[in-house]
This record gives structure tokens, sequence and C-alpha cells, in this order.
């Protein structure tokens, strides 16, 4: 059942804490897997699956929340309040994408803290220009190197706990080239990020190459339609990578199907439950389970 749901397995202040296993994970070696969330549905049926950790989209939450783009329209707190949601249904640790950090260092200060405070065990921030663009869309910009580095820092000082890792991500690839990236990367690593995040490498040499370049974990972003070739979790590990994000994979696949179910209504087919996720399933996962024995317990004759 979601996270949160059982009084026995977690407290309302355990659910505002990051989970250290991110951090050991890293430490360990192991590799890790984090499909993208886009809603609370994803989210709880992700949770069958035991994944250790999962990927707080800002493309795909926004898309999903406000029916808007990922051109840096959700405020920070629109997006808190999302990871938020994310963090009390989903039994895993969240990733959390936090754009730029929404504006200068102030913000990326009260960021930080508003996301540790959501509960969330790492927050992804980004060197565009505020506001910002999906990174693999064009006309993004970025921000000079010593000004991104500097938000890196103040991130890192603005946490409370050494579980909460700070993950540095560069969009130079498409305006300053490979070399930019390396020089970046560099950069932010030396500003103390825990983890690098090279975003819209065009090709599997650059995706290969990067990683043996650098001593920190690095994440590398399988955004499926976008710039970066897709490979399995177990070719990035193979390639030297520490993590492995999926963010479109769950939307783009329930878009599809939502699209084929609508298509064959419009035309006045029967919709076809054995097509569909099982009811009785999804509201045992969602939690009804719980409402039932509480009102078979407290509810009047």
């Amino acid at each position: 059942m979601p996270r949160g749901r059982s009084p026995e397995r977690s407290t309302p202040e355990e659910d505002t804490m990051a989970q250290p296993i991110l951090r050991k994970m890293l430490a360990e070696g192991r590799f890790v897997t984090a499909p993208g969330i886009q809603d609370m549905i994803s989210a709880v049926v992700a949770a069958q699956f035991d994944f250790e950790v999962v990927y707080g989209s800002g493309y795909w939450l926004t898309a999903s929340a406000h029916g808007l783009p990922d051109a840096g329209i959700a405020s920070v707190t629109q997006m808190t309040d999302r990871m938020a949601t994310l963090v009390r249904s989903s039994k895993a640790a969240v990733i959390a994408d936090a754009d730029t950090g929404f504006g200068g260092l102030l913000n990326v200060h009260h960021t930080v803290r508003g996301y540790e405070a959501a509960g969330v065990t790492a927050i992804q921030i980004e060197d565009q220009e505020f506001p910002k663009k999906c990174g693999h869309t064009p006309n993004k910009r970025v921000i000079p190197v010593a000004d991104m580095a500097r938000k890196i820092e103040v991130a890192c000082d603005a946490r409370s706990s050494e579980d909460f890792l700070v993950i540095a991500r560069t969009d130079a690839r498409q305006s300053e080239g490979y070399d930019g990236v390396m020089r970046r990367m560099e950069a932010y690593a030396k500003a103390g990020a825990d983890v690098l995040f090279p975003e819209a490498l065009v090709s599997q040499e650059e995706v290969r190459a990067i990683t043996a370049a650098f001593d920190l974990p690095m994440l590398a972003n399988m955004a499926h339609g976008g710039l970066t070739p897709i490979v399995s979790p177990a070719e990035l590990q193979a390639l030297g990578y520490a993590i492995g994000i999926y963010p479109a994979m769950a939307s783009l696949t329930a878009a599809a199907a939502m699209e084929d179910a609508f298509r064959r209504l419009r035309a006045g087919e029967a919709p076809r439950n054995d097509e569909m996720f099982d009811f009785q399933r999804f509201c045992r996962l969602i939690g009804f389970e719980d409402v039932w024995a509480f009102e078979k317990r407290w509810a009047q004759d």
C-alpha cells in the first residue's frame, strides 16, 4: 500500500525526512533505477514493484497537475506541494526536479528548505536561465559557470541533513558543446555537488566518455523522445553511471493507451474491461481497504 497510509509503517514526521537509501545505494555502488512519476496514480502503481527511488519529474508533474508545458511556469509553491504529495503517496525515496532553484541564490536556499521539509531525498538544480525550458527542447540558455557553482554551494549549505543530496545538472551541451559540459561538471563538482547530471548528450560516445572523467556519481536522463539515446539500466551501469532516470516512460505509455481508448470510444466501440487496470485492485492500491476497515469499526448501524 502507498506510503503514509499504514500507521505502523510511517509517521508524518518520518514522511518529512530525506530517506538515507539513496546515499547508501551510491556508497555501495548499487545502481539506482528511478522511473518518472507524473501523478499519484502512477505513484501507487509503481509502488507495487518496490523501486527504492522514484523521480519527481518537473515536466510531467506540471503537465498532469496544471496542463502546462515545462517552461518555468509552475511556481516553487506549486512544485513543493506536488512533491510533498508524491512523498506521501510513494514508498520510495524521491529525487525531485527543482528546475533552476526558481530564481537567484535566496530562491535556491528557500527551495532547498521547502523541498527538504516536503520529505524529498534529493534535489536536482540546473544551470539554465530562469525561467527554464525542458532540457530536450530548443532555445535553452545557460547562466555563467560561476553563478551556477554559487547556487550549488548555497544549496549544500541550506540542507539540514546529509541524507538530502544535491544533484547538479548542466544544459550546456546545445550551446557550449561537449567541452562546455565537461568544464561545467568539473566546476559543479568542486562546488560540492553530490551527483553530476549532464543533460541532453547527443550520442552513445558522449554518454560513454563523460563518466570516466569524474569520481562523483553521475546521473543519466533516459528521456524517451529526447536527444539522448535510450539504453537499459544494465547498460547505463556498465557505462559507469550510478543513477538512471526514465522520466517520460510512464507518461507517454499512459498517454498512448488513453488516446487509443478515447479514439475507439469516439468511434462508438464499447470499452473493454480486459484492456484496463482492474478496478478492485486499484481500490486496494489507493487505500480503500483502510476506509472499509474504518467504517466497519466506527460506522453507526
